[in-house]
């Protein structure tokens, strides 16, 4: 069979024979179109899923170039084969590339897919329901993003895109891709590890060595598993400097290829412990598929034929057609290796169903009794590629991506018993807030818009995982006497970024939304700024700041009562450390806010920023030197630029460290139009749109801290 096409190029290869290990996958996809249900195996749609989504078109991505030929300005998360490249030519718009050839020095592309933000700690706070465990059962997702060659370092003009934030549940997640058409080894974009460090979740790119019927070949697995005269493996040096250089966490190793003999099995066993130990804290998850015979045997099971792949990595995601005595024997095997039985993954694959999948929850994670071990999801996003076209905006997406992780109900506290068990029912979630300050302003980091203070300021949709805050981990834990109101994100209005709290339904007594777990200091200093609104229809609506500190019940602070019928954004700021100077010195362990309507109305109420600090905020200083490193000007009065600058100087001990930076372009009459931001310091802009046929345009970049006070800019001029 001819060579795997890139996943973007839309052709579907025929799925092959029936494989080993026999389980059906009905409804299984390939390059997002249907396959015979007969001969798929959940197995096979693991190898042929990689990176399997349809590219994200990229408006101005393809401009004509200046006078002079330019390389491609459009950045993508880095690619490519262990060394020796396929035979013929690849596909328009896909790069070959030899890992055992990569210099970062050399690499021009590197300032756009490192992530900066630092793998925060976090706590689990108690359980809210009866069910959910601390300390057993965890959770790994194997996500695709987009295809393997089409991933944008930077993200992209559209909000059609996966933007997972239910990180409270996930320990794990993998960048998932790599095909024998496009490369191998994929590392994951800047976005999505900025976004899930800020979590406490550690990101892992993917090598796949595919079936031969996908294209694989033998020679690939022996390039990856080749020593050094040193007796060491190059390549796990390598894959160990990408992950330290780009900023992420660690590899999944997914080898399919067949053919291989016990010396190729003895090789790929040592190459593992090798880029386990001397990768020094980075993460290896080894897939069930390669045995110790150097074969492809899928055991679905932890025993003699795959333990030491096990012993030699941190964790194994295993196959698919596990069952309840398989999980058990493989628990016991675990133990006795002296190892953790969660250090297993038992595969549930939800690419095709998503909630609706079959799976035998006891055998994992029973209701009465200790978890027997983790498990993992292979390709949640099917909560955004399974939306009808028609329906594909954010907001439709997160609301069924909250009932993937939360259930049906949205209530954490009693997740429903039925077919689907939702992580909130069995794991318990993490949180992240351990220190001040603390501020989020509930952006999902895409959006229909960008609003500042309010005011929109971008017009264009975007997606930049990056941009994304943190988010309450519970969906939705609401308390109160009535009926539950309808809580979520909401994107037609927002105080800052793309999106604000929405909460819509009548209100027949208080009811308090409990937003964030917390391990906080409580001073006599500390202090409570919220952003909110209610929109036009709304009735009155009175306010207030719940606060648990330590094991004691809320405490409810006014924070004002909003009139009817919608006034615009209003800020107030609550001194909860003067109100409750008795309880400051201790901990607050939940934040949330409690809603009161006048005569048991109905009410929209926004909640576009909330902030815990101690001190005044004091504005970073600028980014340093801002330059275009590239430009092409296309037709039609757009350009796309390549930006770079440096980190501000320090401007003194309050000024705390930058969250984000953010661009913008300049436009007549002192309004500003919002172009982007990262983490990072390079960016990469689409279409720059000429104004009024100026003969220069201004751009600004602006620092931004962890309390959304923004630096004054640094301009930098682009002459068309």
């Amino acid at each position: 069979m001819p060579p795997f096409p890139p996943r973007n190029r839309g052709s579907a290869p025929d799925p092959g024979p029936q494989t080993p290990d026999g389980l059906k996958s009905e409804g299984a996809t390939v390059n997002d179109r249907p396959v015979r249900p007969t001969g798929v195996t959940r197995r096979r749609a693991l190898a042929a899923g990689a990176g399997g989504l349809a590219a994200v078109a990229l408006s101005g991505g393809r401009a004509m170039a200046a006078p002079a030929p330019a390389p491609a300005l459009q950045p993508y998360a880095s690619y490519w084969f262990p060394d020796s490249l396929p035979s013929g030519t690849p596909e328009p718009g896909v790069v070959w590339r030899s890992l055992a050839s990569w210099e970062p020095g050399k690499d021009p592309d590197l300032p756009f897919n490192r992530a900066t933000v630092p793998l925060a700690a976090r706590f689990a706070p108690p359980p809210p329901n009866g069910t959910a465990r601390t300390g057993q059962a965890r959770v790994c997702a194997l996500a695709a993003f987009a295809t393997t060659s089409g991933n944008p370092s930077q993200g992209a003009p559209t909000s059609d895109c996966y933007a997972p934030t239910n990180w409270a549940y996930l320990d794990e997640l993998v960048f998932w891709g790599g095909s024998s058409g496009e490369g191998l080894i994929l590392a994951p974009n800047a976005p999505v590890v900025d976004a899930a460090h800020r979590n406490g979740v550690p990101v892992l790119g993917t090598v796949f060595l595919p079936p031969a019927a996908y294209g694989g070949q033998l020679r690939w697995t022996r390039d990856l598993v080749r020593r050094g005269p040193d007796g060491g493996f190059p390549l796990a040096d390598r894959l160990i400097r990408v992950a330290r250089t780009y900023g992420f966490d660690g590899w999944f190793v997914n080898a399919e290829t067949g053919g291989g003999d016990a010396r190729l099995g003895a090789d790929m066993r040592d190459f593992i412990a090798y880029l386990q130990t001397h990768g020094e804290g980075l993460r290896v998850t080894w897939y069930d598929a390669m045995a110790v015979s150097g074969g492809i045997d899928w055991q679905n099971r932890l025993n003699e034929h795959n333990a030491p792949f096990f012993q030699a990595a941190g964790t194994m995601f295993l196959n698919f057609n596990w069952d309840r005595s398989g999980l058990v024997s493989s628990a016991g095997l675990a133990r006795r290796l002296g190892r953790s039985p969660y250090d297993l993954w038992a595969g549930i694959d939800v690419e095709a169903r998503g909630w609706d999948t079959p799976v035998d929850w006891d055998a994992v994670v029973p209701a009465a009794g200790p978890h027997v071990t983790s498990y993992g999801f292979y390709r949640p996003e099917w909560t955004w590629k399974s939306l009808p076209a028609a329906g594909r905006g954010p907001g439709a997406f997160h609301a069924r991506d909250d009932r993937f992780w939360s259930g049906q109900a949205l209530d954490p506290t009693a997740p429903e018993a039925g077919p689907w068990r939702p992580p909130a029912a069995s794991v318990a979630d993490r949180s992240t807030l351990t220190a001040l300050p603390f501020a989020t302003t509930f952006n999902t980091g895409h959006g229909l818009g960008w609003y500042e203070k309010g005011r929109r300021t971008g017009d264009a949709a975007w997606n930049h995982l990056g941009l994304q805050d943190r988010l309450p981990g519970r969906r939705w834990t609401v308390r109160t006497a009535g009926p539950r109101p309808a809580v979520g994100f909401d994107f037609a209005d927002a105080w800052r970024g793309g999106s604000s709290l929405l909460v819509d339904g009548g209100l027949t007594g208080p009811a308090t939304v409990e937003l964030y777990a917390a391990r906080l200091p409580f001073a006599d200093s500390t202090v409570v700024e919220l952003a909110q609104r209610t929109d036009p229809g709304s009735a009155a609506v009175r306010v207030e700041l719940a606060v648990a500190v330590d094991e004691e019940p809320y405490a409810f602070l006014p924070a004002g009562t909003l009139r009817a019928g919608g006034r615009g954004w209003t800020t107030v700021t609550v001194r909860a450390g003067a109100r409750l100077r008795g309880r400051t010195g201790r901990t607050i362990r939940s934040l949330g806010i409690r809603l009161t309507a006048a005569d048991g109305g109905a009410v929209r109420w926004r909640l576009g920023r909330l902030a815990v600090r101690d001190a005044a905020p004091a504005a970073p200083a600028r980014p340093a030197n801002p330059a275009i490193t590239a430009a092409r000007v296309g037709a039609g009065g757009t350009a796309e630029l390549r930006l770079a600058w440096g980190a501000p100087a320090r401007s003194g001990h309050r000024t705390g460290p930058v969250r984000q930076y953010e661009v913008r372009q300049a436009l007549p009459g002192g309004r500003f139009r919002f172009l982007g931001g990262t983490c990072g310091h390079a960016y990469y802009v689409p279409a720059l749109r000429r104004t009024d046929g100026e003969a220069a345009t201004r751009i600004e970049v602006r620092a931004v801290d962890e309390l959304y006070a923004v630096s004054a800019p640094a301009p930098v001029t682009f002459r068309w």
